[in-house]
């Protein structure tokens, strides 16, 4: 004869699983000392970023825009957010471990800028899944991940990537120029990355060297980083996102030969507009054009291709 209390389910703890206890209020002041402390354990990383960023805005600039990125991605999913529970993740752990290893051999051992800021990142999804667990990490993954835009890559890499798009640019730019020249009555020279223009009057003006003058190729990141916050912001499906961040290769040497063309022909109007902030302003104020070629990429593949329900409806 069986008892009712044997007919009384009983709740089975999770190995790796137990309720967190970030909620409420007592969450927001967990939160906040939880920021304190990732900043204050980091905070060595985040000033040299800062320095960085700002000694070198032309290139490195946008890594102050990236966090806002970020943050608006989190608050467009506020709503899911709040829907969705907070539980500890014990499986979090070795991953915010390994970040704080990587990140402190990275420091002492090898050093190593852009490799100390991909180990804060891994620290900081190891510490957003061991809080907050998988749900809210599944929301959240997308906006850390983005942060890696951020990051300061090391020189030698910035090297090898932009050299042979800094060829493309002096060569598309040459074009360009002669086009331009055959109707204004001036023309342009190349040789290696160095453009030469000669006005109407036959006059020879001081070269403009495109690999150390015009480094606009050097705002590559700047590009992907533009064209992957308009994929996660604007696009639906997986496979757009990938066509348009794909984009930001083209995008960028198209947008770097205007600039130099645009440079070599100031030089036409006054050799000092091709120096100092010059360069840096017109390769920022591409960007806005280079926004709406992206925009206008998700519009395409939104008309264009339709996806079932659409098509049905």
């Amino acid at each position: 004869m069986s008892t009712a209390s044997e007919h009384i389910p009983t709740a089975v703890p999770d190995a790796i699983t137990v309720k967190s206890a970030v909620a409420g209020r007592e969450g927001v002041v967990v939160a906040i000392l939880l920021a304190i402390a990732f900043g204050a354990l980091f905070h060595a990383w985040f000033s040299r970023q800062a320095l960085l960023s700002w000694n070198h805005l032309e290139d490195w600039g946008h890594a102050f825009v990236v966090p806002l990125i970020s943050g608006y991605m989190l608050w467009k999913s506020r709503s899911a957010i709040a829907r969705t529970a907070a539980r500890a993740y014990l499986p979090g752990l070795p991953a915010l471990l390994t970040g704080m290893a990587c990140y402190v051999f990275f420091l002492v051992q090898v050093p190593n800028h852009m490799l100390q800021g991909l180990s804060v990142l891994l620290a900081l999804f190891g510490l957003t899944l061991f809080v907050l667990g998988p749900g809210l990490m599944r929301l959240a993954f997308l906006p850390i991940a983005f942060l890696a835009f951020g990051v300061t890559v090391s020189e030698q890499i910035m090297i090898r990537l932009t050299f042979p798009l800094q060829v493309i640019a002096a060569k598309g730019s040459w074009v360009l120029l002669n086009l331009v020249g055959a109707v204004f009555g001036f023309k342009s020279d190349i040789d290696g990355n160095t453009l030469t223009l000669i006005d109407s009057s036959g006059r020879t003006l001081s070269p403009l060297n495109v690999a150390e003058a015009c480094s606009g190729m050097r705002m590559l990141i700047a590009f992907f980083a533009l064209a992957a916050a308009v994929a996660l912001l604007s696009c639906r499906e997986w496979w757009q996102r990938v066509a348009v961040v794909l984009l930001a290769g083209p995008v960028a040497v198209l947008m770097n030969v205007v600039r130099v063309a645009v440079l070599g022909i100031l030089t036409l109007i006054d050799p000092n507009l091709a120096s100092g902030d010059a360069h840096t302003l017109i390769g920022t104020i591409l960007l806005v054009p280079s926004l709406f070629l992206f925009l206008g990429m998700v519009w395409a593949l939104n008309r264009t291709v339709r996806e079932p329900a659409e098509a049905a409806s």
